[in-house]
């Protein structure tokens, strides 16, 4: 399947996209699952080919930083805020 990018035009594009798909991912050394719209999901792969790192890197730089909220939350507003610098 060919890597997507993801647009700000084109976030949810289906009601499949907007369908939580659990994943399993290891950072920091152990597994971990989080639960994410695939629309989000293709975003943060996006998101880390940008940035010239892996997925799993991504989202321990993610983990690192977020205060109280479960890792699947702070993933998802990383990517709100990384699409609205963008803009």
């Amino acid at each position: 399947m060919a890597d997507e990018q993801a647009s700000p035009n084109r976030i949810v594009s289906s009601p499949a996209d907007a369908a939580i798909i659990k994943r399993s991912i290891a950072i920091a050394g152990h597994r971990t699952s989080v639960s994410l719209e695939e629309a989000f999901w293709r975003e943060l792969k996006s998101l880390a080919k940008r940035q010239g790192r892996s997925v799993s890197a991504l989202v321990a730089a993610v983990d690192a930083d977020r205060r109280s909220a479960n890792l699947s939350s702070a993933i998802r507003v990383f990517i709100l805020r990384a699409l609205a610098e963008r803009q």
